[in-house]
């Protein structure tokens, strides 16, 4: 069976630590919603996606935005230098 690696994309992505206010959120947040308390659902392209304290909110490269685990996104993204 053959293999693939992931194309190198550069993605923004911020972390949802309970600090943050939405107003602090980026511009592109737009499909992130608070709930009560220090939960988060993200309307992703599968359907609405709950967000809990330390995941990654991330915006793709279609503008599609989705939670991540933070295990998961230190295991496949890594900062970019500006």
């Amino acid at each position: 069976m053959p293999l693939y690696r992931k194309k190198p994309v550069v993605i923004e992505a911020f972390q949802w630590t309970g600090n943050e206010r939405p107003c602090d959120w980026p511009a592109w947040a737009t499909k992130v919603y608070l709930l009560e308390g220090h939960d988060l659902v993200v309307d992703t392209l599968e359907g609405r996606m709950s967000a809990s304290l330390g995941d990654w909110i991330i915006c793709g490269i279609k503008g599609e935005q989705y939670p991540c685990k933070p295990d998961i996104f230190l295991a496949t993204y890594e900062p970019v230098k500006s």
